[in-house]
């Protein structure tokens, strides 16, 4: 038996077996090979999905901290007065009623307050309290 005749039946064997298994299997080889990446996929897109939502959560939940300092306090509702310059009366969802004053370091334009006011839209108040309990706001939207 010579060199050349063992390869020859090697590549003979591996003609036949390439011509014969794998395309019969064609579509369970498919198959297998699509699934895993399917779920890779999958999971890139989770996991995106999952840091893009804590990072969106984290900034809501410390921007205004980190914006305005620790003892920023926050309130919500509705403007129903505005006036004299951008000072103003906020609703509360309790009722309570909420005199705000807005000086130069308010971060508010005049317009978008009395747009607020008109349309009766949900207002976001962050302000510091005074030591004569009068509530000044530092940003209003």
């Amino acid at each position: 038996m010579s060199i050349g005749s063992g390869v020859h039946d090697y590549l003979d064997y591996a003609t036949r077996f390439a011509g014969r298994e794998a395309l019969k299997d064609a579509h369970g080889s498919f198959l297998a090979t699509f699934f895993p990446r399917l779920l890779a996929a999958l999971c890139v897109v989770l996991l995106i999905g999952g840091i893009s939502l804590i990072c969106v959560v984290g900034i809501a939940w410390g921007g205004p901290v980190l914006s305005h300092g620790g003892h920023v306090e926050h309130a919500a509702g509705e403007i129903v007065a505005l006036g004299p310059g951008k000072d103003f009366i906020l609703l509360t969802a309790t009722g309570q009623r909420l005199s705000f004053q807005c000086g130069s370091e308010c971060r508010a334009s005049l317009g978008h307050m009395q747009r607020h006011m008109g349309e009766h839209a949900h207002t976001d108040v962050y302000y510091i309290e005074g030591p004569d309990t009068s509530l000044t706001a530092l940003d209003v939207d």
